[in-house]
């Protein structure tokens, strides 16, 4: 992000922000921590500062009810184009769990998905280490600010994850620890995903508010069974009864975000650097990535490509009739061409 431009959109373009018209309102700007903010990005080129209306904006995180207007990250973050499985559970999780949950995040980011969480202890631990043993990028989302390790334990967990993974917060840099920052931060877990995997939780864990938060936004929610002994996966087996889909093997979850994951790589077509010369050649290329490998209602459509209504179904008729959509009950579906 440009510095000036920041500046500016701060000073004169609040309305830019998603954020509601009564908090706009009552913004007040601390004008000495955006320098502080700003000098950070500049302190090393592995710091980026990104904004909503940025191209690199992950476009999965645009989507949710309440996306961070700015996001601070750490490492290369073009990273961010992979799509992405948030594995959560529990921080004093057992050896089998951490065993589970390095397993599976090894299986599936070898098939090219990258793990999101959030470097707490137990499994976001496992998980993330999985990866970077391995050499696949990982994201670390922090409720703290960027340059605040927490635990501290995980020091070298947090540099290794930058080599090929990000580290990333919506929290300006010396925030500290605050409890009410976490489950703040794990829409952002859950937001940057295609689905969430609690692989171990008590009934009161904190991983259980993330895949809460996934259902929300509608992504997919998994979860492992375990042992009836010991309260260690009470959580994953009410997740199981509402609905979540049990997963024994990384088959279990891939096969479920197949579609989803076409479905990414179109919305970072149409936002991004990344083909753009192939997917301009589409036709209404920004229309045919509003639609999805799955049921898209026609009001998704909509709201998605920024077209009015009338528009978009003389268009979705052109699209049915070259054989690039077909209309299905509830609305349309992407139909794969070879």
């Amino acid at each position: 992000m440009d510095v000036d431009d920041l500046r500016q959109r701060l000073e004169h373009e609040r309305e830019a922000l998603p954020l509601s018209g009564q908090l706009l309102q009552n913004l007040t700007i601390d004008y000495q921590k955006v320098d502080l903010a700003l000098e950070w990005q500049q302190a090393s080129p592995s710091n980026t500062l990104i904004d909503f209306s940025d191209p690199l904006y992950p476009p999965l995180l645009k989507q949710i009810p309440d996306p961070p207007s700015i996001l601070f990250i750490k490492g290369p973050v073009e990273a961010l184009a992979y799509p992405s499985l948030a594995i959560v559970g529990s921080r004093n999780a057992s050896p089998s769990g951490l065993q589970v949950a390095y397993q599976l995040a090894t299986e599936v980011s070898a098939l090219g998905i990258s793990i999101c969480s959030g470097m707490a202890l137990g499994i976001d631990g496992a998980a993330h280490r999985a990866c970077v043993e391995h050499n696949r990028p990982t994201f670390a989302v922090l409720g703290t600010g960027i340059d605040i390790v927490y635990p501290r334990r995980h020091r070298q967990l947090y540099e290794d994850i930058q080599q090929q993974g990000c580290i990333i917060s919506e929290f300006w840099p010396d925030v500290g620890p605050f409890a009410g920052n976490f489950p703040k931060r794990n829409r952002i877990i859950s937001g940057l995903s295609l689905g969430t995997l609690v692989v171990e939780a008590c009934r009161k864990s904190g991983s259980l508010i993330t895949a809460r938060l996934a259902m929300e936004q509608g992504r997919e929610v998994f979860a492992v069974p375990g042992s009836i002994l010991g309260g260690y996966h009470q959580g994953c087996h009410d997740l199981l009864r509402d609905g979540a889909k049990l997963v024994e093997t990384a088959a279990d979850i891939v096969e479920e975000l197949a579609s989803l994951t076409a479905f990414h790589l179109e919305e970072l077509n149409s936002c991004h650097h990344i083909q753009q010369r192939e997917i301009c050649s589409l036709p209404f290329s920004s229309l045919l990535a509003s639609v999805g490998y799955e049921t898209t209602s026609i009001d998704a459509v909509v709201e998605h490509s920024g077209k009015t209504i009338d528009l978009v179904l003389e268009q979705m008729l052109e699209l049915e009739l070259q054989g690039w959509v077909e209309a299905v009950p509830g609305g349309y579906v992407r139909v794969k061409r070879s």
